[in-house]
């Protein structure tokens, strides 16, 4: 966008450019989100900034009326896959918190002064000041939603120091911890799993937070969610979702219900959280952004599906539909060649087995009790891992064994192109689960399913006569794996139907050649 663009989004005050950019305005030297209802300032002293950490380090401080860090996230991270798109997805993450800067540049391929020099000519700041611009986000979420006490709070956001934590939201907010907390609406949502004063209670600390999204939004996302849940780690219906995964200080627990509007054309998803520990909290809720796909822009998208004679409709019917995310990128390759070749229920059913022999895990308030192995865990489990083929048995261990030796990176700053080609490097695995993988763990928006039977299943009801599924996903570029969403959301639709109806739909694929699998009723979106 140039300056005249970004300009009439202010003057519009449009809420989908929120977390997209910031307008720092001369005169008073704050920065805001577009939205602000301030007056609009004029255009001689508006500077446009792509994040807030570059419109504080020139010195602006954070507009109090408008909270410009209380927003969603820029979709472009996940539309772009250089080196400033994957760094920030890593710096969500916590990357930085965990490694540093140097930590950073090394996942990156790139030496800490040659990221920073990327970062400051792409974003206008270094990591560094992009990470504490995360920290002062998470802090804010959690002193106005929450009355943990503010040592509490600063580790939870990833400060070293209650005085770095104090400096911080001082500069940033132009207010003291306990002021920005009390000025907040939020503060009687604080939730009753702490104690008066704030402080956690013994073992596991459990929240309840309101994480903001761009309109519209649909819903079916907890669907797709809850027919893939697999017993004891996860469960869902269609507007609640709950799951038991692994974090670095422990099992951690979260549960999702159904986004809710908070405003003129505001929206949040209300999540409870339970961490084994604070610092655990930043990641947790970064990942639960990314499975519920937050950031993403639905008018942006559903636009361009909306000028597609083959996707108009389903647009229509469903505007604002999401592209399912990763919670963890080992799993999401685990469970991907594991039930690739089965039934979503049948391959969902194996994947209970396979969290069944694990140790249980007990995390107050759920009746959830396992967490999905890890790589080490199946590397080092007894054969065979799963019934099934001993070839799919012996690619999944071989996968395994790679990602819990590090030998193979996988994870949200991966490259899409280089992680395709490692994961098609190893045995039993074909182009549809290195592409699935890509679609899951980075959000990729423009991956095409040619061969995945849904696709091929829901596109024999939409497609249009004398339009091949290749040429419609063509001319709906970078929006493919949206459009792929829609026709997984039609297939599921059909089938569906014909349960009721007492006559499910048969349809087979020949194998890909590298597999010599035999052929299969249905590819399985795991």
């Amino acid at each position: 966008m140039d300056f005249w663009q970004q300009y009439r989004a202010i003057d519009a005050r449009d809420v989908r450019f929120d977390g997209q950019f910031v307008t720092a305005v001369s005169s008073t030297g704050i920065y805001c989100r577009p939205s602000c209802p301030a007056r609009t300032p004029k255009p001689a002293n508006v500077t446009f900034y792509r994040t807030s950490a570059a419109a504080h380090d020139a010195g602006y401080r954070a507009c109090k009326r408008c909270l410009p860090e209380a927003v969603p996230g820029d979709p472009a991270w996940n539309l772009r896959s250089d080196a400033a798109a994957r760094a920030m997805r890593l710096i969500a993450d916590g990357e930085v918190d965990r490694t540093g800067v140097g930590g950073l540049a090394s996942r990156l391929g790139y030496s800490p002064r040659h990221l920073n020099r990327i970062l400051r000519e792409e974003l206008g700041a270094g990591a560094l000041a992009l990470a504490r611009a995360h920290r002062a986000q998470t802090a804010r979420t959690l002193l106005t939603a929450s009355p943990l006490r503010f040592a509490d709070v600063a580790f939870a956001a990833g400060f070293g120091s209650i005085r770095q934590f104090n400096d911080t939201v001082q500069q940033v907010f132009d207010l003291t911890p306990s002021q920005l907390r009390h000025a907040s609406r939020q503060v009687s949502q604080g939730r009753q799993d702490a104690d008066t004063d704030g402080t956690p209670r013994g073992g596991p600390v459990r929240l309840s937070l309101f994480l903001p999204v761009r309109l519209p939004y649909d819903n079916g996302i907890f669907r797709f969610l809850a027919a893939r849940a697999v017993a004891g780690v996860e469960r869902g219906d269609e507007s609640t979702y709950e799951r038991l995964l692994r974090l670095p200080a422990g099992s951690a627990w979260f549960g999702a219900s159904s986004v809710e509007r908070r405003g003129t054309g505001q929206a949040a998803l209300p999540v409870t959280v339970s961490v084994a520990g604070l610092g655990d909290l930043p990641a947790l809720l970064s990942r639960i952004r990314r499975l519920f796909d937050l950031d993403a822009d639905p008018v942006a998208i559903d636009a361009v599906l909306a000028r597609s004679p083959s996707f108009a409709d389903l647009t229509a019917s469903v505007p604002g539909l999401r592209l399912p995310g990763s919670l963890d990128p080992h799993e999401t390759l685990i469970r991907a060649i594991a039930g690739h070749q089965d039934p979503v229920a049948t391959a969902t059913t194996s994947f209970g087995r396979l969290a069944a022999s694990g140790p249980p895990v007990d995390v107050p308030g759920t009746s959830l009790t396992r967490t999905f192995p890890s790589a080490q865990d199946l590397a080092d489990a007894p054969e065979p891992l799963m019934p099934g083929p001993r070839r799919r048995n012996d690619a999944l261990r071989a996968a395994a064994a790679k990602l819990a030796s590090g030998d193979l990176p996988l994870g949200v700053g991966s490259d899409p192109a280089a992680l395709r080609a490692d994961l098609l490097d190893l045995d039993g695995v074909d182009p549809w689960i290195a592409d699935y993988v890509a679609m899951r763990v980075l959000g990729h928006p423009d991956i095409h399913l040619s061969s995945d039977a849904a696709v091929l299943s829901g596109w024999s009801e939409v497609g249009r006569q004398g339009t091949g599924l290749d040429e419609a996903m063509d001319a709906v570029r970078p929006w493919r794996s949206y459009a792929t969403a829609h026709l997984w959301r039609a297939a599921d639709g059909i089938d569906r139907a014909e349960a009721r109806a007492g006559s499910p739909r048969r349809q087979r694929l020949a194998p890909h050649p590298r597999t010599h699998s035999p052929s299969i009723e249905r590819t399985t979106t795991p």
